[in-house]
Parts: structure tokens; sequence; C-alpha cells
């Protein structure tokens, strides 16, 4: 005769676990869906500053002269000094660690200093030299960059920005070859030029018009003054020696008190990177840990219902330890299950996340715009697996426990067990 109260009472039994495995398995799910979306988030900030600073050399350095604030050698202090281009050759002679070093100058930035036929506009002039580009690399849209001939014959050249090129060229054409008036002057265009960076100095390359360095101090009656000094390093050299070398030069040049530290004005921009990584270092810990502790919430909550699951399979698995059943068996059983559950709400969880973050990259990239600090959140492969080994060890610590609790079981209790 069928038992209706037996079979509500295997029904509840039965609902219940689902109820308990469902819930359990959201945690692990949230836990592992959490954990991907911080790593394409501390991805998509750490991509989009990298971009940002993309094609301006790490290595780098600039020096720039100020006031003493130590008399010497007969100087007093306070005195006021100009870099020249002297001290550029005693650089390139004396400073073995240096890899390319360029000189700078800056123009005069008036209103609509820059014009061609009846379009003029402000923009920034530098006097810069070849090497510049090994600093800050350019994007060249016509044309080239200025060379080595331009400098030797003081050539009457020059390369524009592309917003330059929009402003003064209406209709958007080739302008190699046409002559535009910077500060009173005419020079013949020899490129277009913007950066990939959006580091600049002196003024983005944009919004520049750049001329040799050696025509530039011809015209504008700079002698062998030079405004600013961009240096980088040889590959496996730290920024930091071949700034202080290059200080030690300068000052020497002109007797300046090697104590004097603010004779000397520079900046180092590997220490500026060095920031950076230590910044996305410590975000990326801090994901794992917030992440981590999420997901071990949810290897808690597995590992609580397969204790509950053995409590209620006491008699199951005395009767099978006693039919000769090993404890290996009756281990692997339980372990598996816990890897299982484990399994399948973290995989989903991690499918789920990658999905949203796709979307997400998508979404963005219609709507960029270009001057985003944020890039595509895009979980790192190696992060991935990371994800998986954590969420498979996750799962066989979750079983560990219950699986230990199941072999502690005598046979003979637990058939007697009702």
């Amino acid at each position: 005769m069928f038992d209706l109260d037996r079979f509500e009472e295997i029904w509840i039994t039965i609902s219940r676990n689902k109820v308990r495995s469902f819930l359990t398995g959201f945690g692990v799910f949230w836990g592992i869906f959490m954990l991907v979306i911080m790593l394409g988030a501390g991805s998509g900030l750490e991509r989009g500053m990298m971009k940002n600073i993309d094609g301006f050399a790490t290595n780098s350095c600039f020096f720039y002269s100020s006031t003493t604030s130590e008399a010497y050698k007969g100087f007093k202090k306070g005195r006021s000094w100009n870099l020249k281009n002297r001290d550029v050759e005693a650089i390139k002679n004396s400073v073995k660690e240096l890899d390319c070093l360029s000189p700078m100058l800056w123009g005069v930035r008036s209103n609509n200093n820059v014009a061609y036929n009846n379009k003029a506009s402000s923009f920034s002039v530098r006097g810069l030299y070849p090497d510049y580009t090994k600093i800050e690399q350019q994007r060249m849209r016509f044309g080239r960059f200025i060379n080595d001939v331009d400098i030797l014959y003081k050539r009457k050249v020059c390369v524009i920005g592309t917003k330059v090129h929009e402003d003064l060229f209406v209709n958007k054409e080739n302008p190699l070859g046409f002559y535009i008036r910077v500060n009173g002057i005419y020079y013949m265009v020899v490129g277009v030029a913007s950066s990939f960076s959006e580091i600049s100095i002196g003024g983005r390359a944009e919004e520049s018009v750049i001329i040799p360095f050696s025509t530039m101090q011809q015209i504008n009656n700079q002698g062998d003054r030079v405004h600013f000094l961009g240096a980088t390093a040889k590959p496996g050299v730290d920024a930091q020696v071949l700034e202080d070398k290059i200080k030690q030069v300068i000052m020497a040049q002109n007797n300046i008190a090697p104590t004097d530290k603010q004779a000397v004005g520079s900046f180092n921009i590997e220490k500026q990177f060095k920031i950076f990584d230590n910044l996305f270092l410590g975000i990326s810990l801090l994901v794992w840990i917030v992440g981590m502790g999420t997901l071990f919430a949810g290897v808690i909550g597995v590992s609580n219902i397969m204790l509950v699951t053995v409590k209620e399979r006491t008699r199951e698995i005395g009767v099978r330890r006693a039919l000769g059943a090993k404890p290996a068996t009756i281990m692997a059983q339980i372990m598996s299950e816990g890897l299982l559950l484990t399994s399948i709400s973290g995989v989903s969880g991690l499918c789920f996340g990658v999905a949203v973050l796709s979307l997400v990259g998508m979404v963005m990239e219609q709507a960029a715009d270009g001057s985003s600090f944020l890039g595509s959140p895009i979980v790192p492969f190696n992060a991935a697996v990371q994800s998986m080994v954590v969420l498979l060890v996750s799962g066989l610590i979750s079983g560990a426990i219950p699986a230990w609790r199941a072999l502690k079981i005598k046979a003979i209790d637990a058939i007697r067990e009702e």
C-alpha cells in the first residue's frame, strides 16, 4: 500500500537538499564571479593607464636650469645660469650610460602665432633634435620628422601637429611643401605628426609646431642657450644612475657646487612608472584578497552542506563499509561530490563574469573618445588559469573535511543509527 506520509517526507528531504545545494552553489558562483569582475576592472584600469603613456620612454629623465642655492668658486648664492650647447657635448662625451640626448627650446605662443593664408591660431612652438622621437614616439600622418640634415644646415622646415593641420588646412589636404608662418617667419611643412602617449613635454604634439633646434636657436637669437634637456638611459641602466651622472657633468661645466640640490632641476620619468607599477601591484593584491575572501565563504558553505550530507547518509556509508568498501573509495566519493558542486558553480560564475566583462568592453569601445583612463576590462589568461586552479583546490578542500568525517564512522554504529 502506498505510504503518502513517507513519500512526503522523502520529497521534502529531496527539496531541502536541492535548495541547500543551490544556495551553497550560488555562494561559490558569486565568489568566483566577483573575483573575475574585480580582476577585469583592475586589468582595465591598468590597460587604460598604460595606453595613455604608451610610446613614451620609461627610462627617460629631464633637466633644466634654476638659481643656485650655494656660493661656489667666487659666485654668489642665488646666481642665475643657463644650459649651453657645450653641456650637451660634454654629456655625450662623458656619460657612458647615455642612450640618446635631445636639447629643447620653447618658442613664444602668442595670439594667432601660426598662420596659413587667411587661417591663424595659437599653438606651441618647440625646437627639437631628431633623437627626441626616442623619448616621445611620434605617429607620422604625412611626411617625416626633423632629421640630421635639417639640424646641420639650419633649414627653415617644420613638423606640424594634426590639430594644427586641421585648423589651418580646411580641406585636410596633404600640406607637405606648403609654407606656414610661425611668429612672423615662414617654414616649409615636411611632416604632420601626433604622439602615441598622453604625456607631453612642452605641449601636446597634436597642437605643436616643431622646427629644427639649430634653426630656432639662430632665428630667435638664443645664441647657444638650451631651455631643456631630455635623455634616456641605455637598456639595463637605471635612469636614476643616468640622472645623477648628467647632473654631475652639468654642475662641473657651470661652476655649481656639487652639493647644491637646487641649481639643476630634474625629474625622472622612471620613478613615476615605478609608482604606477606599485599601484597596480597593490590593486591586484587587494583584488585577490577580497575575491579569495568571498570565494572562501562559498567554500565553507559547500563544506558545511557536505557535512550535513554525510550525516544524513550515515547508514548508507555504514552499509558500504560493512560490505567491504575501502576507506579511499568512501573518501573519493565525498570529495568528488564537493568538487563537482564547486566546479559547476565556479565555472558558471567564471563564464558569466567573462560574458559581463565582454559586454562592458564592447560598450566602452563604442563609446570611447580616446581620452578615457579606463581600458577594456579583459581578464588576463594567466588570471583565468589561476582562478580555475583556485576553484579546483577549493573544491577538494570543501570535500576533505566531510570525507574525513565519513571515515570516522564505524560500520556497526552507522547501521544501528536510525
